[in-house]
């Protein structure tokens, strides 16, 4: 995931996201969630597809492969682990963690990320009640 940009890593976790029913996500939506133009999203997927993240089918829109699904957890739980580890053990402020954690879920090594999991406990969920799945990738029963 280290060799992955900021960028990717963002669309990625956006397209999880826009895709949790399971189904093909438009590149509109996936513009309009990262605050871009289509055309700069459609030349970010074709990018994902290049590197076999994400299958695009033109006019049919974006499904993650196991591969960008796997990217796209991590990237989930290096944040939601990041906002509790500010939140609880730094004492920012909840409303002040999403930010911080956007910018430094990139930064996180896996050994980094093992030693948050182990001194917050094993959490299962985040500051704001988000699940967080555990260093298998997978999410919490319930």
């Amino acid at each position: 995931m280290a060799e992955l940009s900021d960028a990717i890593q963002h669309y990625l976790r956006a397209i999880y996201k826009l895709g949790a029913g399971g189904g093909r996500v438009a590149v509109s939506s996936i513009a309009r969630e990262q605050g871009v133009s289509d055309a700069s999203a459609s030349a970010m997927v074709k990018k994902l597809d290049a590197l076999e993240l994400v299958d695009h089918e033109p006019y049919r829109g974006v499904l993650l492969t196991d591969a960008g699904e796997r990217v796209a957890v991590e990237v989930i739980r290096h944040h939601r682990l990041l906002e509790l580890y500010l939140a609880e053990t730094l004492g920012l402020a909840v409303d002040d963690v999403h930010d911080e954690a956007d910018r430094l879920e990139h930064a996180l090594s896996e050994e980094l990320e093992a030693r948050i999991d182990r001194a917050l406990g094993y959490p299962t969920h985040d500051p704001h009640g988000d699940p967080i799945p555990d260093a298998d990738l997978n999410w919490p029963a319930g």
